[in-house]
């Protein structure tokens, strides 16, 4: 069913059986940091408290009704992810405001603003879009508010210039801007407030207040020290170093031991593992539980806790608690590793049990690796889902998340840092059952010879499965760059195919079926451009390009001899394409014949070179799965080998600053004071 598009002021009804939703606001410019919060409003639009402002450093209501879950990039941009209760929400409480704002820069500089409203499933409710900020550093998207005993989603799409202090402010918060943000847990610099947007039953601006109800049931405000807005630094910590022993053939004695049978035995000690190291570092904790749905807090796990379910027992792998305050947020987890795959009945016996003990959600991790973000590996029964959440992690993520905060920050204790880089040496060893990505699944082999032989059509339905492997190959691929460069890497694709993952593996079938490749384009900030990986079935080869553009100055040699300084250590196979200026005027050639000859891309051409494309083909790998000789490997080798050796040395064209005509005198002699 197709969720309702929203303009700007319109409302929709949320379903009566949900009581769960996650609000999702995203902008498409990533490199512009959002602070997205929420306030709970009484009915004068004003917070009852400075604890029902929600946000980064404030991320729960002191009910436990609103969470903020964090910011992520995502293949469009980046998003905000809001998780509510309606079931908890406080009956004084009217309506819970969606808003944002930026430090620096305008909201207009985000390019399109958007608010995706979803169920515990992942499926869509509501969304509204809108490209139509301009000035605005403060924005509010949209707003969940009752109505009665109905729920309501509103559109509102304004803003107005106050940053998150000064935002806060206007709605009620005491924001405390003089303590010092590094011995406060609460925060900043309050802007001065301005006008905020109001309509009826939507939220109201400081000089927009409506009269409160009169009603012992409306608590009075009730005021803490005021809430601090400033970021606290992240700190780094560095692993234990051993430096005393005397061959380098010495071994340290390892926290996390790989000697370990298979099946049932690697899962258990897996899982031991994970939930160890969660319970001793916190950030890594909070890093995971967050892609959870869980709110910040202090974490316990236990492991293979047995439930009655009917006239049979249920064990999950573990039990997830996350408390903070009075607030206990749970979670079931079932665990498999290597070839091991999630059953629909298993998931469905654990919701239930979720269901019946009211716990908040049931949590798959395996090595599969879902086409795209939010689904799921295996479909069960939407109706346990009314409830409950159910959602799914890949090993990849959690290794992605463990990498991301050895390398780039985020623990400042060295012991905790030792710890956690001992659980990621456990997740690399083989016998620990944890693969990132390996089998493109069983239909592989007939639809690779069919390809070959020309006979593939885009109505095949094994192809289709095939299409989402190879979605699943190009996250893998994404996650793979973040954990190691420390920035995070996109897989681009269409907007359509986010939202339509059935459209997105037709337009894959329909592409392999033309020409016979499959293509994944990567984004990776900093770079001078895209990483595009092909594979050619074919052919049998793997081809990995970047585009560039030119000098804007200079001569085609001068422009040429600018990409050739910084190919210095690429290999020599590589296939570089000038593009000039007048259609259909290209040239290409290996870069080692243009090191020896630059002329032979430049002579006889006319125009001034606008781009440069850069090309390299490797081996294809044709096993399904496995090491060395499989279709992955082969995949994951190339996109390595041509990322650093081609794209990490390449920068963009940056033209020298304009420089200042010389004064002289009416004799042609400079003055003294030039």
């Amino acid at each position: 069913m197709t969720s309702p598009i929203l303009a700007k002021g319109q409302n929709v009804p949320l379903p009566d059986d949900v009581i769960r939703i996650d609000v999702v606001l995203g902008w498409s410019e990533s490199e512009i940091e959002v602070d997205a919060s929420a306030l709970l409003l009484r009915a004068d639009g004003k917070v009852g408290s400075d604890g029902d402002f929600v946000f980064y450093n404030q991320p729960e209501s002191p009910d436990g009704s609103v969470r903020f879950l964090g910011t992520s990039a995502t293949e469009e941009g980046a998003q905000a992810r809001i998780a509510i209760d309606l079931s908890a929400v406080p009956e004084h409480v009217h309506t819970v405001a969606l808003v944002g704002s930026v430090g620096i820069g305008t909201f207009g500089d985000l390019g399109k603003l958007a608010l995706r409203v979803v169920d515990a499933a992942g499926h869509s409710l509501a969304e509204y879009t809108t490209a139509d900020a301009t000035t605005e550093s403060a924005f509010v998207f949209g707003e969940v508010y009752r109505r009665g005993d109905v729920w309501k989603v509103r559109a509102i799409g304004q803003g107005w210039d106050s940053g998150l202090a000064g935002l806060a402010t206007d709605f009620g918060v005491d924001v405390d801007d003089g303590a010092d943000p590094e011995a406060s847990d609460s925060p900043v610099d309050a802007e001065p407030a301005s006008e905020a947007p109001a309509e009826p039953g939507s939220v109201a601006a400081p000089d927009q207040t409506s009269e409160q109800p009169s009603g012992s049931d409306v608590p009075k405000p009730v005021r803490n020290r005021g809430v601090r807005t400033a970021k606290r630094t992240l700190k780094k910590a560095k692993p234990i170093e051993f430096k005393l022993a005397e061959l380098d053939g010495w071994q340290p004695a390892r926290l996390f031991s790989v000697v370990v049978g298979a099946g049932e035995e690697q899962e258990r000690r897996a899982t031991s593992a994970l939930i160890a190291t969660m319970q001793a570092v916190r950030p890594f904790a909070r890093a995971v539980c967050a892609r959870m749905g869980a709110p910040a807090g202090t974490f316990e796990g236990y492991v293979e806790v047995q439930y009655e379910l009917g006239e049979s027992k249920v064990v999950p792998d573990a039990v997830l608690k996350m408390s903070r305050g009075s607030r206990v947020w749970t979670g079931l987890l079932e665990v498999k590793t290597g070839t091991g795959k999630l059953r629909r009945d298993q998931l469905e016996n654990y919701l239930d049990v979720a269901r019946k003990k009211k716990y908040d959600v049931v949590v798959s991790l395996s090595n599969d690796i879902p086409a795209g973000p939010g689904e799921l590996p295996v479909e069960v029964d939407r109706r346990k889902l009314t409830k409950v959440a159910l959602r799914h992690l890949s090993w990849a993520e959690v290794a992605h998340e463990a990498r991301m905060l050895l390398s780039h920050g985020g623990i400042d204790n060295d012991l905790q840092a030792w710890i956690l880089s001992e659980f990621v040496r456990y997740l690399d060893h083989p016998r620990s059952g944890v693969t990132e990505f390996v089998d493109m699944g069983r239909h592989w082999v007939a639809i690779r010879d069919a390809v070959t032989a020309g006979i593939l059509r885009a109505g095949d339905q094994k192809a289709l499965t095939v299409a989402d492997k190879w979605a699943s190959l190009s996250r893998h691929l994404a996650l793979r760059l973040t954990a190691e460069l420390g920035v995070t890497v996109k897989h681009i694709l269409p907007r359509r195919h986010h939202s339509d993952p059935a459209a997105r593996s037709a337009a894959f079938v329909e592409r392999l079926a033309a020409d016979g490749t499959f293509e994944a384009v990567l984004r990776i900030p900093d770079t001078a451009g895209d990483l595009v990986v092909v594979a050619d079935l074919r052919t049998n080869r793997i081809r990995c390009r970047t585009t560039l553009d030119a000098p804007n100055e200079g001569t085609a040699g001068r422009r040429l001899s600018w990409l050739l300084r910084q190919l210095a250590d690429a290999p020599g196979d590589v296939q570089v394409e000038a593009v000039f200026s007048e259609r259909g005027n290209e040239a290409c050639e290996h870069l080692d014949r243009v090191r020896a000859d630059p002329k032979v891309l430049t002579a006889g051409r006319t125009g001034a070179i606008v781009s440069f494309s850069l090309e390299r083909a490797f081996p294809m790998g044709n096993r399904r799965s496995g090491t060395a000789a499989s279709f992955i490997a082969s995949v994951t080798t190339a996109t390595d080998a041509f990322y650093g050796s081609v794209v990490q040395p390449l920068r963009g064209w940056v033209p020298a600053a304009p420089k200042q005509p010389e004064p002289a005198t009416s004799d042609g002699v400079l003055s003294v004071d030039a």
